[in-house]
């Protein structure tokens, strides 16, 4: 057992805490689902609540990452309109999380990572494009992952059903999801500090320990991406989140 800024952990729980680190690294920088593998990892040991404020911090580490290196290749014109119901979003999830235990919270976790697949995939078969671009479709998935990211870190696979319905290549694809989650997390950060009360400077000190991980799974997430075919790339984004899937609801 080792005492960390009030928290004390055992080995073990440092080695997956540094894991977190490395998984969250490749996700923001192209890795769709390794993120989804990292949330539920820390949720065993600090619980549901708790661990999103630990997550967020090691989150936007992550998205400075992926937005210094993806930067050029945002779509802001997707990101205007889908990011103010995302806020919208994040309020909702602000004040319901509040009720949410931590056996219902990997729960809800699990089943909107389900749903999210889904659509995905009957999305990709019925080979859908421009119906899924008018003002409902973006206001639904933006309130949705507004508030799965404030719930549980968990709008990646939400937000990939967005990004894939607007055909992008994969850089743009990436450099629009690293500013996306940039902005929302920092929106996110005074509703933990001031409402949950879930990122204190004990946490912030943990996670910048796992900061080194982080560059390592960026690092790891940049060149896999960079070995993937353009045209492959959607599948591999689809197939990551299944697996993503499967293992929250284990875990869940």
């Amino acid at each position: 057992m080792i005492g960390l800024f009030n928290f004390t952990l055992t080995y073990q729980q440092i080695l997956i805490m540094a894991f977190v680190g490395v998984f969250v690294g490749m996700a923001k920088t192209g890795i769709h689902g390794t993120g989804m593998v990292a949330v539920p990892l820390l949720a065993i040991i600090f619980g549901g609540r708790a661990s999103s404020g630990i997550m967020l911090p090691i989150l936007i580490l992550g998205d400075f990452m992926a937005v210094y290196h993806y930067r050029s290749y945002a779509q802001w014109k997707h990101l205007k309109r889908v990011l103010p119901f995302a806020f919208v979003g994040v309020l909702l999830g602000t004040y319901i999380g509040i009720f949410i235990d931590d056996g219902v919270f990997r729960q809800v976790m699990a089943v909107i990572i389900f749903i999210s697949v889904g659509i995905m995939y009957w999305n990709d078969k019925q080979q859908i494009q421009g119906t899924f671009q008018n003002l409902l479709f973006t206001a639904g998935l933006g309130i949705a992952g507004g508030f799965t990211t404030m719930v549980g870190n968990l709008a990646g696979s939400v937000m990939a059903i967005y990004l894939l319905s607007l055909n992008l290549l994969k850089n743009q694809f990436i450099g629009t999801a690293a500013w996306f989650f940039l902005i929302i997390n920092l929106v996110k950060v005074p509703f933990h500090v001031y409402s949950w009360e879930t990122i204190t400077w004990d946490s912030l000190f943990l996670d910048l320990l796992v900061l080194p991980f982080i560059t390592i799974g960026a690092f790891l997430g940049i060149q896999i991406v960079k070995r993937i075919p353009e045209q492959i790339y959607r599948r591999f984004i689809l197939a990551m989140t299944i697996i993503a899937a499967l293992f929250m609801m284990f875990q869940s």
